[in-house]
């Protein structure tokens, strides 16, 4: 095992990336000789176009990068490339002048037909190297590729990061050490968006009075002991439930999954309550807000009276049948 090998196998997944392109620069370090050996001298790169090519009669150059998952501009300096070298020509289509349609020449073809027995060849040294393994390198390719566009490698490591920050926030009862947290983290996204609205100044001037007092609750994330996060539950006796309000997490500490959190937090304290649903009100330019409540099972409702200039969109989440 080279000493080089031996380092990935020490260091793992980490260089799951490194490793696979190193794979990769030992076959086609080996397919270029393998090419100039059977005196066919493409470059391991044209292969893929040169293929479609051989299998059709002609081809444009966008059907040639749909076919074989390359984009047209990788697909276009390829083809250049292969030009240069005798190998392709290109025409314009007859019934699009803006499009062309290319071929092999001659010198292309004779390639073409050269060419089969060392794709007998490879094969059978590949079958031979499946046969050896325990694990079936092509089935695996097809698996890791299937996952990776359902969801990409960089959005698994986000939700992974997620996770483990959202593991160092505290969801807390509120107290009234957190009446100045609970007015400037509200406040702040408000000002950003809209302007500051009655509603708005009564519950977070006095909440005690306009919330805690009056049958709600408030929550506060916080990390590392700082209060990062705020969200209410209001008691709406003229609405027969309850209603998630105030919903607000400090710039700094966003992509924490702290409005989940605190979401979360919410309802399980309505079902605690026995509350029926949970009504809210919101814009709907705030699109984070929104899947989030989506997110939290929230279905958009209408119909009912508000005393926001801004509300254009009320949802409601359904806790009992």
């Amino acid at each position: 095992m080279s000493k080089g090998i031996s380092f990935y196998n020490e260091i793992g997944k980490l260089a799951i990336g490194t490793r696979v392109r190193l794979l990769g620069e030992i076959i086609t370090r080996d397919a270029a000789i393998i090419y100039k050996t059977y005196d066919t001298n493409l470059h391991p790169k044209w292969f893929p176009v040169f293929y479609v090519l051989s299998e059709r009669t002609e081809d444009t150059v966008t059907s040639i990068a749909d076919c074989i998952g390359h984009s047209h501009v990788s697909v276009s300096k390829i083809v250049a490339e292969m030009a240069k070298a005798g190998l392709v020509s290109d025409k314009k289509d007859a019934t699009d002048r803006r499009r062309s349609k290319i071929k092999l020449t001659k010198k292309g073809q004779e390639i073409a037909n050269r060419i089969k027995l060392q794709y007998d060849d490879v094969t059978s040294a590949i079958d031979e190297i499946s046969s050896q393994t325990k694990n079936n390198l092509w089935a695996a390719l097809d698996e890791w590729e299937y996952l990776l566009s359902q969801k990409p490698l960089l959005d698994r490591v986000i939700e992974r990061r997620k996770q483990r920050e959202s593991m160092a926030v505290k969801v807390v009862p509120y107290q009234d050490k957190y009446k100045d947290a609970f007015y400037k983290l509200n406040e702040e996204w408000i000002t950003k968006y809209f302007k500051m609205e009655k509603p708005d100044r009564d519950a977070l001037d006095n909440p005690k009075g306009y919330i805690l007092d009056k049958g709600g609750f408030i929550f506060v994330a916080t990390l590392n002991d700082d209060a990062v996060g705020v969200c209410a539950l209001i008691k709406r006796e003229d609405l027969g439930c309850y209603e998630l309000a105030k919903m607000a997490v400090s710039p700094k500490a966003q992509g924490k999954n702290i409005g989940y959190l605190l979401g979360k937090a919410v309802i399980e304290k309505a079902i605690e309550l026995k509350a029926s649903r949970v009504f809210l009100e919101s814009n709907t330019t705030l699109k984070p807000a929104i899947r989030l409540y989506e997110k939290l099972g929230f279905k958009k409702v209408a119909g009912y009276a508000t005393p926001y200039e801004r509300a254009n969109i009320q949802m409601e989440l359904e806790l009992t049948k």
